[in-house]
């Protein structure tokens, strides 16, 4: 479907890995981009499946591109997770963690404490230090009947170099085997995320547009919820693949600098 009415969008929400950068490497003038989107009146928010880091990481790493941002305008799957368990567990408590210092670090700040002991739920992100032993100690408490709860299913993820690494989702998978059960996701293309997003905006969905470089999370999350949709193919998703997407993208474009130049000329 064709997107060519830019006048109707008040606010952006991005993908971080894939859009913004692959790795240390910056996709494009960051600075350069988020100067032409103030100019555009956008806001905007950075939502992202990446569960590995925490808010203030993920504003320090835009910082070192040049490009300061506040705490509002980042969230990703570790906070939709906490506060998932929060409706739930008010108090708190202990959660079984398969992941790495973003997800810890966002689950304590909630309240909820690694603990194998008496967990209310095993929660699952990405793990670069994942051993059979935690996959072992998750699978007997899934199986004894604690929840599963994954921040996201991302298969992989784009390192330096066009290639592809080994995301959370081939964990959750590990674990979905194991237990014989399915995982609740939190991250895109669950539409927590946004619609925690859209309420920091202060938009609707219709005003928003979302760009990703992920079909099956980014692109398809948004499409769930109504908001119009950008397919950047500067990340894991290949020209031929986002033609075959069904319904289409709105917008299929090489990079988030050719976004803001269209948009800045068609305004």
């Amino acid at each position: 479907m064709p997107f060519a009415n830019f006048k109707t969008i008040r606010a952006l929400i991005l993908d971080m890995d894939g859009v913004l950068w692959r790795g240390p490497q910056a996709i494009g003038d960051l600075p350069a981009i988020f100067n032409k989107i103030a100019s555009l009146e956008w806001k905007v928010i950075l939502a992202t499946n990446n569960a590995t880091t925490t808010i203030e990481q993920n504003l320090t790493k835009v910082a070192s591109f040049g490009v300061n941002l506040e705490y509002w305008q980042v969230i990703n799957s570790p906070q939709v997770a906490a506060r998932h368990l929060s409706h739930l567990h008010p108090g708190g408590g202990p959660v079984y963690v398969i992941g790495e210092e973003g997800l810890i670090h966002t689950l304590e700040t909630a309240g909820f404490t690694h603990n194998q002991e008496g967990a209310l739920a095993v929660v699952v992100g990405m793990d670069r230090n994942f051993t059979y032993q935690k996959l072992l100690a998750a699978t007997l408490l899934i199986r004894s009947g604690v929840p599963l709860i994954a921040t996201n299913t991302d298969r992989t993820f784009p390192i330096p170099g066009g290639l592809l690494a080994p995301g959370a989702g081939s964990l959750v998978a590990a674990l979905e085997t194991s237990s014989d059960t399915r995982a609740e996701v939190m991250g895109k293309p669950s539409p927590e995320m946004y619609l925690a997003a859209l309420e920091r905006l202060g938009t609707s969905p219709q005003e928003t547009l979302v760009v990703g470089d992920r079909l099956e999370t980014d692109i398809a999350g948004a499409q769930a919820i109504g908001c119009p949709t950008a397919l950047v193919l500067s990340g894991v998703t290949s020209l031929v693949a986002a033609q075959a997407w069904s319904p289409p993208a709105n917008l299929i474009l090489p990079d988030l600098t050719s976004l803001v130049d269209m948009a800045s000329t068609r305004q």
